[in-house]
């Protein structure tokens, strides 16, 4: 044999494999073939200098720094029973946009702004008509269309026409 001073040989006592391009382990200093490389394949005596993990907290998603020697499930209930910003047993309020329509007490998640009134309204009193929305001198009739005054108003059979049309190009409808 040419190459008896090449590679080592597997430190592992069940393994002593011949190993060309040898991995070393950066705890024990001790060299290992690619089965034994890992903590956890040689069962390294001083993995835990280098095994360091950082436990995040399942409520607010914060790192929480521990000491070495600390238990990681004893730190994190003490920080989700004092230091949490998201502690269970402080609610925070979901529902937080009440609707402006007198009398109604409905309160919804996200805000729902009329365009025309700029009001906050629930999902039952968001449309214009559903308030008697009157933001500006043009009120808003059931067609949905704002209505004008008489002398500039359009015959509602022409409005009926232009809508009917309107409608049936979006659905995609022959008109006759």
């Amino acid at each position: 044999m040419e190459f008896l001073d090449l590679g080592k040989h597997c430190s592992e006592k069940t393994c002593k494999q011949l190993d060309f391009l040898p991995l070393k382990c950066d705890a024990c200093e001790q060299d290992f073939c690619k089965d034994h490389f890992t903590y956890a394949g040689h069962k390294c005596p001083f993995a835990f200098k280098k095994d360091v993990q950082v436990p995040v907290c399942p409520l607010c998603n914060v790192p929480i720094p521990i000491k070495r020697g600390a238990i990681a499930d004893v730190v994190v209930g003490e920080h989700m029973d004092s230091h949490c910003t998201n502690n269970p047993g402080t609610k925070n309020k979901i529902f937080t946009y009440q609707c402006s329509k007198e009398g109604c007490r409905k309160k919804e998640m996200l805000r729902l702004a009329c365009v025309q009134c700029h009001g906050n309204f629930c999902i039952r009193h968001r449309h214009p008509l559903d308030h008697d929305c009157r933001a500006g001198s043009c009120a808003v009739n059931r067609a949905g269309c704002q209505t004008t005054r008489a002398s500039e108003s359009k015959p509602s059979g022409a409005l009926n026409a232009l809508s009917s049309s309107w409608l049936a190009q979006r659905l995609g409808w022959k008109v006759k």
